[in-house]
């Protein structure tokens, strides 16, 4: 779920010139913004005063997301934003001055302290949204930044070594398309070297305690990984997974003594477990034991204390998060009572044993930084995110509802309703990315901006090929298997019809990404049940999607997507693909997209576009030329999010009807 940015007054932008001959589309009558230049539009239509001014001290929201926490604690360093894009920001104590750190106009959300120095930082950024990432170190004496890789691969991954003598990260410079591990001397660290030179996707994990050894993760597909450890000095490496089956590897660990690795895995059960695995024993030899098999639900992440006697293992549980304390010793595990919301990843400093840290949200509350002294029990904020001075009391939590699919599968889903609503409503179904990606509960202005302003009730569903509710259901999509998918929108629509507060009459759709083809989707095949559907970043078409991704994550993507090199794979790629069904499509259409975007690029916007504007019907189209796979410039994702607003607002009113021309 997107957390937007502040609202500058767009009514008096749209006096636009003629579109330059420079162009960065190929899609007719698109031209520049007055006062945007790299935003380009074709057909929105003016967003009027007042619903810039409903909409602003929604978009005004920030988040402090954690990033890491100074040894003693008494430090932590979060990515947030008070100005275009999220930056680096320390605070020294809770609810203190967060000092900048950092004044990119490219957003800054990855960053380690140097343990032991946290005047010095490592980061990575990128350019443009485009996603080759570049890491930089950071002289907090100075304030200045030194680019420490090529300036053209991709990296990814930061990791710094618990001593502070290594830095390691995840890179394609070796031949643009397989990504390596490379470890670099902190004293020098542009001086790296591959620790791992192999085809595929190599990425590091961990480092152990004294820094000698570093966990690497080869990683295949969401559900198919494997963890090594490697020697960091010589590079010799050994697996810790068997050969055998498969199964994900989504957090990882050293035991304070080196002798054994805490391994979050679904391979040995439905839903991903914590393991402990000793590093004497050879992998395949006997299947480890499950330290939270109690659960039932995934493990998310796992932070070791210093003294090596507690592990903070962070649970998903239907879309919550849960915080439990697992004591290595007994192997007792505890919860630890928290706010109810959906957390980020979790940290115990590196000199401590009684203080746990992690960014909290709930759908009412953005992200902010907290911490948990595990000996009084007491939870202490570090940060309090504005909500553009709205009363967030007034903001609407979701009801948690399921409903039977095909293939005996029930959807579970989060519903948002405006407060005191009555009658029917008009409903936006907004579908994740991913496709191995989970809606979660979390804080999202513009679902509250459809709810408490709009009056719109808002459908989140989290439809088979989901994380989340084990490995069986993610992979329930799989290949060819995503054309039994697609049952799942009509299971989604047909619930709309099942409750008489919701208007089956009047459907919008939204999403971003693989929840962008999932939402052409719905326009393609169920073309009766929706009056309109905004698209960001989205696949129109399966196979042009794969051949056009960038290299480095094409084989990731078919082992998802399936490959279309096989004929009969891509027979069925093209049969669900909606450009092939396009002469279908009804509703009104609003499509945006980043001209950088590595993952699903500008081809895959603009051919759905011309489609289906080469059909007879308007498409609304925006393209931000300096961003990438989603909007993150806060005066472009307002924008994008206050004309989606706007859409719907126009297309789901009880008598307006798709298709009519209007705007430029």
């Amino acid at each position: 779920m997107m957390t937007l940015g502040a609202l500058p007054l767009l009514a008096l932008l749209f006096a636009a010139p003629p579109a330059p001959s420079s162009s960065p589309s190929g899609v007719a009558g698109i031209a520049p913004l007055p006062g945007q230049p790299n935003l380009w539009v074709s057909q929105v239509p003016p967003v009027p005063p007042e619903l810039s001014q409903r909409a602003r001290q929604f978009l005004e929201s920030r988040a402090a997301s954690l990033l890491d926490v100074t040894g003693d604690g008494k430090q932590v360093l979060i990515s947030t934003r008070f100005a275009d894009t999220n930056q680096l920001h320390g605070v020294e104590q809770p609810l203190g001055m967060r000092t900048q750190l950092t004044f990119a106009r490219e957003p800054i959300n990855q960053a380690k302290f140097l343990p032991g120095n946290p005047q010095v930082l490592f980061f990575l950024q990128d350019q443009g949204g485009g996603e080759f990432f570049q890491v930089f170190r950071l002289d907090r004496h100075t304030g200045r930044s030194e680019r420490l890789t090529d300036g053209k691969s991709r990296h990814e991954s930061l990791r710094v070594s618990p001593d502070g003598r290594w830095l390691a990260y995840g890179g394609t410079g070796r031949n643009g398309k397989d990504t390596d591990v490379y470890v670099a001397p902190t004293a020098a660290p542009t001086q790296a070297r591959r620790v791992t030179e192999a085809e595929g996707n190599w990425t590091p994990m961990e480092f152990s305690r004294d820094g000698s050894r570093l966990l690497v993760r080869q990683y295949r597909a969401a559900d198919d990984a494997d963890l090594h450890v490697v020697d960091v000095k010589t590079g010799e490496r050994r697996p810790l997974t068997p050969k055998e089956d498969k199964g994900s590897v989504d957090s990882a660990v050293f035991s304070q003594d080196g002798k054994a690795v805490y391994l979050v895995t679904d391979r040995y059960s439905d839903f991903a477990e914590l393991y402990r695995v000793e590093l004497s024993q050879a992998p395949g030899t006997a299947a480890p034991r499950a330290l939270t098999s109690s659960l039932h639900w995934n493990v998310k992440d796992v932070s070791l204390s210093a003294d090596g006697r507690r592990l903070a293992v962070h649970v998903n549980e239907d879309g919550y998060s849960r915080l439990y304390l697992l004591d290595t010793r007994t192997q007792a595990l505890a919860p630890v009572e928290l706010p109810r919301g959906v957390m980020g990843d979790v940290l115990f400093p590196a000199s401590r044993s009684d203080a746990v840290f992690f960014s909290l949200m709930s759908a009412r509350v953005p992200l902010d930084v907290f911490s948990v002294d595990l000996r009084a029990r007491k939870t202490t904020r570090w940060t309090r995110s504005e909500v553009g001075g709205l009363d967030a009391e007034t903001f609407v939590e979701p009801e948690l509802v399921r409903y039977p699919s095909t293939d005996s599968v029930r959807v579970p889903a989060f519903l948002y309703k405006p407060r005191g609503a009555a009658g029917k409503l008009p409903v936006v179904v907004l579908f994740h990315g991913g496709p191995e990606g989970q809606s979660v509960p979390g804080f999202s202005t513009f679902i509250q901006l459809l709810a408490t302003e709009l009056g719109m009730a808002v459908l989140v569903p989290n439809v088979r090929g989901s994380d989340g509710y084990g490995k069986a259901y993610r992979a329930m999509d799989d290949g060819v298997k995503r054309e039994q998918s697609l049952a799942d929108i009509g299971a989604t629509l047909d619930f709309v019809g099942t409750r008489p507060d919701l208007d089956a009459a009047r459907v919008g759709v939204y999403g971003g990404s693989y929840g962008g083809y999932m939402t052409l989707a719905t326009v393609a095949f169920f073309p009766e049940r929706v009056r309109a559907a905004v698209d960001v970043v989205g696949i129109s078409s399966l196979p042009s999607f794969l051949q056009s991704t960038q290299a480095y994550r094409r084989d990731l993507r078919r082992a998802e997507y399936g490959d279309e090199r096989d004929p009969a794979v891509r027979q069925v790629q093209e049969r669900i693909s909606p450009l092939g069904s396009v002469q279908k499509i009804r509703a009104a259409l609003y499509v945006q997209q980043g001209a950088n975007d590595p993952r699903v690029p500008q081809s895959e916007a603009e051919q759905i576009v011309q489609a289906v504007r080469a059909k007879g019907s308007d498409v609304w189209y925006l393209l931000a030329t300096d961003e990438g796979h989603g909007f993150q410039k806060k005066e472009n994702r307002d924008f994008a999010q206050v004309t989606a607003a706007m859409f719907f607002e126009k297309y789901l009113g009880a008598d307006e009807a798709p298709g009519k021309k209007e705007g430029r």
